[in-house]
């Protein structure tokens, strides 16, 4: 399977991500945001870290680069994507994905690992995952605070939308389990079609049981398969 890796100015988990792609058999390419031509590929991931130093709000530049315009189409076309971080802040400043990513709810920048829930895995994202599995992510935003209007609310809950949510490590969300804010306790969405996933937590740093666990791996695998 082939990935692409997206690189901005800013951009330090895109190393991170390429590790992990090449570790589960990607054979995976990275793409300055200067490019205007697309490797062929079957994946198409926005790594994050904080593109253009974050200036004016998250992602807001990088969603006008020049090779963005590619991957929207890749997108529209039917390509896999994959926003983690600011990859996710990135999807929605170009309307990939619907809603914003605001400030955590206590203004702070937060770095920890942190409890998700799949909440579908009947995605190209997530079936080698269980329904309602619990994983333990690395989370590291300013701005992770999911908010969206209520109609495309209802819409992520009606047509199962919603990818992960903030939980404890018995599957309870609550506010007390909520890091940033985020509505509804959301960690990460799709789009309608289901082929684009945003999402906070960093999969990729998941990857090996030396230095973390490996509870980002079948996110990878699920793709592959």
């Amino acid at each position: 399977m082939r990935s692409s890796v997206i690189v901005f100015p800013g951009s330090n988990c895109d190393r991170d991500i390429t590790v992990a792609l090449e570790k589960m058999q990607f054979k995976n390419e990275m793409v300055w945001h200067k490019e205007t031509v697309l490797p062929k590929s079957d994946l198409i991931v926005i790594p994050g870290g904080f593109s253009y130093g974050d200036y004016l709000r998250s992602g807001a530049i990088a969603g006008k680069s020049l090779i963005i315009d590619e991957v929207i189409k890749a997108a529209n076309g039917g390509c896999l994507v994959l926003g983690i971080c600011n990859g996710f802040q990135i999807l929605t400043e170009t309307g990939l994905l619907k809603g914003t990513l605001q400030r955590n709810k206590n203004l702070k920048f937060i770095n920890r690992d942190v409890f998700i829930k799949v909440v579908n895995n009947k995605t190209r994202f997530s079936l080698n995952y269980k329904k309602n599995q619990i994983l333990n992510i690395n989370i590291a935003h300013n701005e992770g605070n999911y908010f969206t209007d209520s109609k495309h609310l209802d819409e992520l809950k009606n047509d199962n939308l919603i990818a992960f949510q903030y939980c404890d490590q018995i599957g309870e969300v609550s506010d007390e389990t909520n890091p940033n804010g985020a509505l509804e306790n959301i960690a990460g969405i799709y789009n309608s079609k289901k082929n684009i996933l945003g999402m906070m937590p960093h999969p990729e740093r998941m990857i090996d049981n030396n230095i973390s666990n490996t509870d980002g791996c079948s996110l990878f695998s699920s793709l592959l398969k």
